[in-house]
């Protein structure tokens, strides 16, 4: 683990499922900035735990396009992919404390057991999951795992809140106070893959001695449930700053289907790095 002291450290952690777009290079830039206004440190992380469609040829397009934008960082680039071994250990701890459960749920059953029960409210991150299988015996569980084809790992977040009194992190110099409930008994790994994001990004964040996240507001809410991994594992807590995302006109927020947004897209169409950067620092994309 780092130890970074009073040292700022910031990083952006893309997932190379496609091109980058002029959403991420803001959320890039105010990583980058922030480190480098403080002297501290920038770092890159590739977040590639989803196999089935995190490409090569997107991990280099990102780092390519970084570097021709003048944004450096600092020490070797992090992959999730080589680091299965950090999050099954965090998980284990987390089982053997008796705060995870499987869940043999798909999606048609829970949107189902949602609408039955009249519908859930819809937050940043979806509806909660309804707790189908958070009261499974032990007996049930052990019978369905051993025979399911998949599953996933479900923290279940009201034991997990048991143990502590109020939990709060800093946003941008002020005091917010965290309810993991609102999202939820979420997913923390799968039969085959040993991690999800909200437990790989925790981990991550932590071993790499980061003291500032800074991401775009639509991952504002994830930070309950961050807040609340840090304290079962004995994570130290950064700071936070949400960042307004970047829309069109109509107010949209950016997608990587975005093509002609992307900055492959706009180097071949002869912009340079100074005009993509001032452009994904206005908070609405406007014409070149």
């Amino acid at each position: 683990m780092i130890r970074s002291g009073d040292l700022i450290v910031t990083r952006f952690a893309p997932s190379p499922t496609g091109y980058l777009h002029l959403g991420h290079v803001r959320s890039a830039l105010e990583g980058w900035r922030a480190a480098r206004d403080a002297g501290g440190r920038f770092l890159l992380r590739l977040e590639d735990i989803d196999h089935t469609r995190c490409r090569p040829e997107y991990a280099a397009a990102i780092v390519e396009d970084l570097a021709w934008l003048g944004l450096d960082w600092y020490g070797p680039i992090r992959r999730q992919s080589e680091h299965f071994a950090d999050y099954r250990a965090a998980l284990a701890r987390l089982e053997a404390a008796g705060l995870l459960y499987p869940c043999f749920c798909t999606r048609r059953a829970i949107q189902a057991e949602i609408d039955r029960a009249g519908g859930a409210p819809q937050g940043e991150m979806g509806a909660p999951y309804p707790g189908i299988c958070r009261h499974l015996g032990a007996a049930e569980r052990a019978e369905k795992r051993a025979l399911a084809p998949d599953y996933a790992l479900r923290l279940d977040v009201a034991a997990a809140m048991a143990r502590f009194g109020t939990l709060a992190w800093s946003e941008d110099g002020r005091r917010v106070e965290a309810q993991p409930a609102l999202l939820g008994d979420v997913v923390l790994a799968r039969k085959e893959v040993p991690t999800s994001y909200h437990l790989a990004v925790t981990i991550d964040d932590a071993l790499q001695g980061v003291t500032l996240v800074t991401r775009g507001a639509d991952l504002f809410a994830a930070t309950h449930i961050h807040r609340l991994l840090q304290a079962l594992l004995g994570l130290p807590t950064p700071q936070y700053r949400h960042h307004p995302l970047l829309t069109d006109a109509e107010g949209r927020r950016l997608a990587k289907r975005d093509r002609a947004l992307s900055i492959r897209a706009m180097r071949q169409s002869g912009m340079t790095g100074a005009e993509i950067l001032a452009r994904a620092s206005r908070g609405q994309i406007t014409p070149p």
